[in-house]
């Protein structure tokens, strides 16, 4: 992608998040909101992040945070903001009907070449996106929150989405330190929500608690939940596939195993360091 310029649309946490994982890799960025308060406060959170992640070492990106600063700007004109962006990531609130309004108005001011991209948790592209001028140019980069500290970024294109808009996304996503992941089709859920919407859902059966994650993510687990199928069997067809696949990435030999474990005993170590100091904390 030629140009250096990403908009973010929405300033909170996400949108905060993805501004520093974007100014992190070295791009110019336009954060958008609709109140200069709210951008004032997300642009004094962030600074006060950045600084206490340089000060702990933990700062990502080749540039000092105050170089990191600033590349990032903010704005209250939606128009100004996309200006000679590539790339838009929208941060509203999970609502289909506020992030297709944020679409249409985009959609109305943007050009042929600028990709459209939506951080949306569970809301399909094609309830996003269809109707859109621009739909060739839309896909969904769902970030595991908060993006700069969790790298999974999920890429969903809709049924319409030029094959070229999803290798750039994925290319643009590798570039800035994430670790994105490619669906082939559009899914309630997609995959990361699809997995942990099953545990809770169990978990809830077995304890009956987690009040505080289903008041937030009610609405949005019961559709994703509605849509999975009979218990599976775990075995057949997919049960071959499951193995052949991790056959291959670690094959059945004990110097390949031996490495995995070592790699996998090492993580547990360096995991059960960082809960240690957080509880010293």
């Amino acid at each position: 992608m030629e140009s250096t310029h990403v908009a973010i649309i929405g300033s909170g946490l996400i949108g905060c998040s993805w501004a520093m994982v974007f100014a992190a890799g070295g791009f110019k960025v336009k954060l958008y909101d609709i109140a200069q308060q709210q951008l004032t406060t997300a642009l004094e959170n962030v600074r006060k992040q950045m600084k206490e992640l340089e000060e702990s070492g933990f700062l990502k990106g080749t540039l000092s945070a105050e170089k990191q600063l600033a590349l990032i700007s903010v704005c209250t004109d939606m128009k100004a903001a996309v200006e000679g962006a590539t790339f838009i990531q929208e941060c509203t609130p999970e609502n289909l009907e506020l992030k297709k309004k944020i679409f249409s108005q985009l959609d109305l001011i943007v050009d042929d070449s600028v990709i459209l991209s939506s951080s949306t948790s569970c809301l399909l592209p094609s309830k996003l996106f269809t109707g859109l001028k621009h739909v060739k140019q839309c896909i969904v980069s769902h970030p595991v929150n908060p993006p700069y500290f969790v790298p999974l970024v999920e890429i969903v294109p809709h049924p319409e989405t030029d094959p070229s808009v999803t290798e750039k996304t994925y290319a643009l996503m590798k570039k800035v330190g994430q670790s994105p992941v490619k669906l082939n089709r559009e899914i309630e859920g997609f995959v990361l929500n699809r997995l942990q919407y099953a545990v809770i859902s169990e978990a809830w059966r077995l304890v009956g608690v987690f009040q505080i994650i289903v008041e937030r993510y009610r609405e949005g687990m019961k559709l994703v939940l509605n849509t999975f199928g009979p218990v599976p069997e775990f075995s057949g067809e997919i049960e071959q596939k499951i193995n052949q696949a991790m056959s291959e990435k670690v094959p059945a030999i004990p110097k390949h195993l031996g490495a995995r474990r070592e790699w996998r005993d090492d993580c547990l170590i360096g995991l059960a360091k960082l809960k240690k100091q957080m509880k010293s904390n």
